[in-house]
């Protein structure tokens, strides 16, 4: 969501700030400002884009320190007054926030009282008006000041603070939200992601929650929330500008649709073994026990997250015979947690730090629930606080619409279920041996998808107007239709359903007529009689047939006005291969609507905040 960079060195401070803030845009955000010391605290902000900002700004800000942000609207509406930094009445103090502080009000009347003044609908401003008056009162050390000033603080945050009379210095804290300092030569930055200091260093230090951290360009130091001294590991950046550039495509979501076989074969890589019939995951290795003894499994996400999670609860079911629940992590805190000793849950997040996702790990954390991440991002926060885990080695995702990681998280499940289902013996050597050699061959299967887009081309042009879309699937087949309507909605920006197919006699059939496409994924083998049914009673009311289907199935292909074909596979399998066509079908559709594919409105990458 909200991005921050910030720079201390010889450099220019501006110039580093922007290109930071550009490579953190696909987050999403409505607005952008920059503060830097130049002699004296200088604060460009307003509505817009980055690109705004950096016309603003021109060749000027000469400092050599500075802090830059992207707001993504929580606390009043996007405006130039509410845009960060935020600063107080002396111009002295800039503050950038990601985070919600939910104790504003109470805090924010209290100073209204003692006579401060509040120009902004923000909770920000709040805090850096509270660092205010602890710096009125000893203004020998502006990290105490925001020590002091975030010990009154309820909510989430991460900060940094500039201030004037502390000319070589950042002050950052988190909470619930992420930081990194990047660590240089003669040079520090700081960022709530790592895609922004990549192209400056590959060491980084993640901040943990609590941890308050002073930066100057030779040196940082960081404190526990009990004022003690801590020695951070400092971790090596796998990231690469040329991953996070688009290499020659139009927008990143056609980038990394187009990666997914790459992305998979890495996903599988060193880790499967078609002629043994093995399934090896480091992470998970020490807890295997414990998951071979699961009451249950939960798994707990958002959003497409919660899709491959759907997925992974057939694929478990099925191949290790074990009772699995999915939660969307947004309500799992809000409801009785019947979850405890023996019960395992896999939370899933492609950047490791979704907020609703964290909040359900560590609910189950304290109910004595094992808890196994599946994530795509190296040292995120959700991947160092589960007990175990399997990264997706999907690459970094830039699209605010997420693909390659959905289809990478349902590699990991997949992997997982055949490796439970042979330590339980609910499935033989030869039908894993079976399974895996299929696995292996899904990435060239996508490939074969991706050189032919025509046809969908096709299909998408004729319906870029349509005011509805319907997606229907059944089994394997009904997450993916979920997943298929979130990703027109996400980015097309018209309304579009999923559903299990037998569902639409419940309701969604009083929409279907003639102007109402509908989506009918038909790719699994021993669901496809009752999916013939359902498309012929589509055709009964003269709806618009679109059917995700495989070669060999004739009369899915003779009953739907379009198809999209894609290799046989096994049903296990066929989520990786359907979800391909959808993808292709939402971001044409988008690109002949002229929308933003990579920036959709009101959207965020990564949801940091509740």
């Amino acid at each position: 969501m909200c991005g921050i960079v910030g720079y201390v060195g010889d450099k220019q401070a501006s110039k580093i700030i922007i290109e930071g803030l550009k490579r953190l845009e696909y987050r999403g955000y409505d607005s952008a400002g920059i503060a830097v010391i130049n002699g004296q605290l200088s604060i460009k902000k307003g509505k817009g884009k980055v690109a705004s900002l950096e016309k603003m700004i021109g060749s000027g800000e000469k400092g050599s320190i500075g802090i830059g942000h992207t707001r993504w609207a929580t606390h009043g509406e996007p405006n130039d007054i509410n845009s960060h930094p935020h600063t107080i009445e002396s111009g002295k103090l800039a503050i950038v926030h990601n985070g919600i502080i939910e104790n504003y009000n109470t805090l924010k009347k209290k100073l209204s009282e003692q006579g401060y003044t509040f120009y902004s609908q923000t909770d920000t401003e709040v805090v850096a008006k509270l660092i205010e008056s602890f710096l009125e009162k000893d203004a020998s050390s502006l990290k105490k000041a925001v020590q002091l000033a975030l010990h009154q603080v309820h909510g989430t945050y991460g900060i940094a603070v500039l201030h004037s009379d502390f000319p070589n210095q950042i002050v950052v804290a988190r909470k619930g939200s992420p930081l990194l300092l990047g660590v240089g030569d003669g040079e520090m930055l700081i960022a709530s992601d790592a895609s922004a200091v990549a192209a400056y260093t590959d060491k980084v230090v993640y901040l943990d929650d609590g941890e308050i951290a002073v930066i100057t360009k030779d040196n940082y130091t960081v404190e526990s929330a009990d004022h003690i001294e801590l020695s951070k590991e400092v971790h090596e950046l796998t990231l690469s500008l040329e991953e996070i550039e688009k290499g020659g495509y139009d927008h990143f979501m056609l980038k990394e649709i187009f990666e997914q076989p790459k992305a998979i074969s890495d996903c599988l890589r060193g880790r499967i073994d078609p002629d043994k019939g093995t399934v090896t995951l480091g992470g998970i290795d020490s807890i295997m026990d414990k998951l071979v003894n699961a009451n249950r499994i939960i798994i707990a996400a958002c959003g497409t997250s919660w899709h491959s999670g759907l997925v992974g609860e057939y694929l478990f079911e099925y191949l290790a015979k074990v009772p699995v629940e999915v939660e969307y992590a947004s309500e799992f805190r809000y409801k009785e947690q019947l979850i405890g000793e023996g019960d395992v849950m896999i939370v899933i997040s492609q950047s490791g730090e979704t907020a609703d996702t964290l909040a359900a790990l560590r609910a189950a954390k304290e109910r004595g629930a094992l808890v196994i991440g599946v994530v795509n991002v190296v040292g995120s926060t959700i991947a160092r606080e589960t007990d175990a885990g399997v990264y997706i080695h999907a690459g970094p995702e830039i699209g605010v619409a997420s693909t390659k990681a959905f289809t990478a998280q349902v590699t990991v499940l997949t992997m997982m279920a055949i490796k439970l289902g042979l330590s339980k013996n609910a499935i033989t050597i030869k039908e894993a041996k079976k399974l895996i050699s299929e696995l292996a061959k899904i990435p060239q299967k996508i490939e074969e998808i991706l050189q032919n887009t025509s046809e969908i081309e096709r299909i998408s042009n004729l319906f870029s107007y349509a005011p509805n879309f319907l997606y229907l699937g059944r089994s394997y087949s009904f997450p993916v239709a979920l997943e298929g309507a979130l990703k027109l909605k996400e980015i097309s920006y018209i309304h579009a359903e999923g559903y299990p197919a037998a569902e639409m006699k419940h309701g969604p059939i009083a929409l279907i007529d003639e102007m109402m496409p509908v989506v009918v994924i038909a790719a699994t083998h021993h669901t496809n009689d009752k999916m013939i049914s359902n498309i012929e009673e589509v055709r009964a009311r003269k709806g618009r047939i679109i059917a995700i289907t495989t070669p060999k199935n004739d009369e899915v292909g003779d009953l739907a006005e379009f198809s999209s074909i894609i290799p046989e596979t096994m049903d296990v399998f066929s989520p990786l291969l359907s979800v391909i066509p959808l993808q292709l079908l939402s971001y044409y559709i988008a690109v002949n609507r002229g929308c933003n594919v990579d920036q959709p409105r009101n959207l965020a990458k990564s949801v940091t905040v509740e």
